[in-house]
């Protein structure tokens, strides 16, 4: 999955699991460097908002309630992936052949 913005990866479908919340649900991701995690303290709560380190699109929230090993739940707004077939991993675009869906 990468930044529907600027292509960037984030995760693999690999650590995609059901977190029972709605939402894409990650437990870890590609590049440790790849999103960038600030305070939220919006809505009268704490969350952890994660961001993609490359463009700064808003991605959705961390919460430490996923599974092992890693125990994070990255739990992020479907409106801010792309699906990359793991066979075009090196293009620098989200979409085939460089084309918006």
């Amino acid at each position: 999955y990468t930044c529907v913005v600027c292509g960037t990866r984030l995760f693999s479908s690999k650590s995609k699991f059901d977190s029972g919340s709605g939402w894409p649900s990650f437990s870890d991701l590609m590049n440790g460097e790849s999103i960038t995690l600030s305070d939220d303290f919006s809505h009268g709560m704490h969350r952890v908002e994660t961001t993609c380190s490359q463009c700064g699109a808003h991605l959705g929230h961390l919460f430490d309630d996923g599974p092992r090993p890693t125990g994070k739940r990255y739990c992020i707004n479907s409106a801010s992936l792309a699906f990359q077939h793991k066979d075009d991993c090196c293009s620098s675009s989200p979409f085939p052949e460089g084309k918006a869906a």
